[in-house]
């Protein structure tokens, strides 16, 4: 209980307000009242312990606490009736509190301050300086002692403890013995000679004395202890400081509060110097006041009457009877079950070599992990793929051996293995790409089903792991990739085989224009006729068809060239302005008007560039080539618009459109609705699209067009986010059909 409620307390430690002055309860607020034990006084336990008390009623808002003192005799009528909501006690008390009444400590108290705090304490035993007749704890005998009070921890039982263990029985070898009520009568009445020796619980002298009520010098400790890092005066020895703790009947979401509240106390706080401690810890462990207690037989290990064995068959005959046929009856059937046990464990031996027979004779590897994450049996083809012995790995923890690096080489901590969350939370897996760990420090590509173990209760006992290598297949599939680019980069170069003659009339218009140009000024100069604006005039001209020239070529270069398939931030506007480069002239053959439009925010995405533009051409060919027949206006609008974290690409044409059938089947390879085409553009181009992450797909209405699109991931290259503003704008060469199948 105590565990969980501080776990609670912890949880809910970040939503309390700081520290504000105590406000003055109202007519709302809930009435907590603490019951403190009174062992040095009403007067003084208020003035010590009320600070505390307003400074849970400003931490706890709608709750108005209230101390109320309790002497020894009080503190428990005061927890059986329910009167209070808190107690503040001795461990003695509360140890015999949490027995009968369930109450139970959410904190614990550090006394003093600063670098001396601490959370424990023990018992003083002195008398006057001047009595040379007693020296040690064991002159006592015969003398007169007073300590507080019966039930009081540091102010008697300490002490009782500490006199039985040198032989002296309170009750048998002692003049007298009598309690004093509050720790300060005890001293006084030492001081004063009432009686010869006594006992109260630490730091009380040094209190008494810093506060000039006594002079330090005229007492003297009896069997002092010097206990590291404890200085306080003591002849016992330590045990936990007191506890603050909650009745069985306070609200949870009240005593969660309280235990934050407290263990958020400042230690120099205003509460804590009223009350002379230094804040409070976590509830420590009470067991060695238990074991005081039962060692002096005190509440609640106080009944001693011995029970013979005369008791027991006097009070339980009828069921010693009834015991002794039953053990008969249990010896019979003992017998009996054990004959079947035994041949049932012969069988059970025979259907574990079958099973094992049975692993043994599956190519795949199949191991089992219990809820432990230990391996708890191997077949064969597992020990083969990893050179693990099956007794090297049974009964030791599977994750260390098999999973405890990811392919990366950063660690891989237990708790994100999916082995090991299939018992967590039962549910079956499969990963497909994962690495085991071989004996030798390699490690090889697999890929597993890790499946639920139950018993016949339907219980969670483990997990089985089915694996499988699929080295071979990584490496066909590294094959195919390369083939498929060898095979795209094929396709690029037919593609512009075929653009040849348009893309030679491209360079050749520039050309033309600049040799027209640059003689047309040799003739000037040599005529005498050329002046420097002239010559800048006409050179400027020969400066722009180079550098046309020059543009065509570098997309020619860039558009034929090998790449890695390497994701980068990629412009939109490059991209299109690479197509319209390099179709222009087929296009205007075609008698097709090219145009392009990018919504606002939509002009960066993450591609492979050569890849999507070997895409935007083939659909901008395959768009131009489709209406090459087509009577009425032929356009095709390349666009480019954002949709939430993507850039959705279009390739828009006013052509016949695809006719009916399924325009699934033309991403097929060898499918073409050309008379003479191979059927791998679309293919090339829908691979291309998904090693992307997308889908190219396609929109056909009969008569009026068709739409190919994709999505691309949308990249801000300032910001590295989303923008959420994504108004459309053209860049001057939009057309009216964009809409009609965007």
């Amino acid at each position: 209980m105590p565990a969980s409620i501080l776990f609670l307390a912890l949880l809910v430690s970040a939503a309390l307000p700081g520290a504000a002055p105590a406000d003055a309860p109202t007519a709302t607020d809930r009435q907590v009242l603490i019951g403190v034990l009174s062992h040095r006084g009403d007067a003084r336990t208020r003035s010590a312990w009320q600070p505390t008390a307003d400074y849970l009623s400003a931490q706890v808002p709608g709750s108005h606490f209230t101390v109320v003192p309790l002497d020894f005799a009080a503190v428990e009528p005061a927890v059986a009736a329910g009167s209070v909501d808190f107690v503040l006690v001795n461990p003695a008390i509360y140890v015999a509190l949490e027995q009968e009444h369930g109450v139970s400590r959410i904190a614990t108290l550090r006394n003093g301050s600063g670098e001396h705090a601490r959370n424990l304490f023990g018992g003083v035993i002195f008398t006057r300086a001047d009595r040379d007749d007693i020296q040690r704890i064991e002159d006592l005998a015969g003398k007169r002692f007073m300590a507080v009070d019966p039930n009081s921890l540091g102010g008697f039982e300490m002490a009782q403890a500490e006199l039985l263990q040198r032989g002296i029985d309170l009750t048998d070898d002692l003049s007298s013995l009598a309690f004093g009520g509050i720790h300060d009568a005890v001293v006084l009445a030492v001081r004063d000679g009432e009686v010869d020796a006594g006992t109260v619980r630490t730091e009380v002298l040094e209190q008494m004395a810093a506060a000039g009520v006594i002079d330090l010098a005229d007492f003297k400790v009896l069997g002092a202890r010097d206990t590291p890092g404890f200085a306080p005066l003591h002849s016992t020895p330590l045990y936990p400081e007191w506890p603050f703790s909650k009745l069985d009947g306070t609200p949870m979401d009240l005593a969660q509060s309280v235990a934050v509240a407290l263990l958020r106390m400042p230690a120099d706080g205003p509460a804590a110097r009223a009350g002379g401690y230094a804040g409070w810890t976590v509830p420590l462990d009470y067991q060695p006041v238990h074991q005081l207690l039962r060692a002096l037989q005190r509440p609640p290990y106080d009944d001693t009457t011995p029970f013979t064995l005369a008791d027991a068959l006097a009070k339980y005959w009828l069921a010693v009877v009834i015991g002794t046929l039953a053990l008969l009856t249990m010896a019979l059937l003992t017998s009996r079950v054990l004959q079947l046990n035994q041949r049932l464990s012969r069988a059970n031996t025979r259907l574990e070599r079958r099973h094992q027979l049975i692993l043994d004779s599956v190519a795949e590897g199949i191991y089992g992990v219990d809820l432990n994450g230990c391996t708890t049996f191997v077949n064969k083809a597992m020990e083969r793929m990893t050179g693990w012995r099956a007794e090297e790995l049974i009964g030791n923890e599977t994750h260390e051996i098999l999973h405890h690096t990811r392919p990366d080489g950063e660690p891989h901590p237990r708790e994100d293995c999916p082995v090991c969350a299939t018992f967590g939370d039962e549910h079956s897996r499969f990963v497909d790409d994962d690495i085991v760990w071989r004996r030798d420090g390699t490690s090889f590509p697999v890929e597993y089903s890790a499946t639920p173990i139950r018993d016949e209760q339907g219980q969670t006992l483990g997990t089985v792991v089915v694996c499988r290598d699929i080295t071979e297949r990584r490496e066909a599939a590294e094959r195919f990739r390369r083939q498929e680019a060898e095979q795209a980069h094929f396709t690029r170069l037919s593609t512009l085989g075929e653009m040849a003659s348009g893309i030679a009339h491209e360079l050749n218009q520039p050309l033309t224009a600049i040799t027209t140009n640059a003689r047309a000024c040799v003739r000037m100069i040599d005529a005498a006729r050329a002046d420097t604006g002239t010559c800048k005039e006409v050179m400027d001209k020969i400066a722009e068809q180079a550098e046309r020239a020059g543009e065509v070529i570098r997309h020619i270069r860039r558009f034929v060239r090998k790449e890695e398939p390497e994701m980068a931030p990629v412009t939109v506007t490059d991209m299109f302005e690479t197509v319209l480069v390099l179709m222009r002239q087929d296009a205007r053959r075609a008698g097709v008007a090219l145009h392009r439009q990018i919504g606002f925010g939509a002009d960066t995405v993450m591609a492979q560039r050569t890849q999507i533009e070997q895409v935007l051409l083939n659909l901008v060919r395959n768009a131009v080539e489709a209406m090459a027949d087509q009577p009425r206006e032929r356009r095709v609008l390349l666009l480019a618009r954002r949709n939430g974290d993507v850039v959705e690409i279009r390739v828009v044409d006013t052509g016949p459109g695809l006719g009916k059938g399924s325009p699934e089947h033309l991403f097929e390879p060898f499918v073409t609705t050309k008379p003479q085409g191979l059927g791998v553009g679309l293919s090339i181009s829908h691979g291309i699209v998904e090693a992307h992450g997308g889908r190219l797909r396609v929109d056909s209405t009969p008569g009026i067009g068709a739409t190919f699109f994709f999505s691309l991931p949308y990249v801000d290259k300032r910001h590295g986010v989303t923008p959420t503003a994504v108004p459309l704008q053209s860049d001057g060469n939009e057309t009216d059909h964009a809409g009609e199948h965007a």
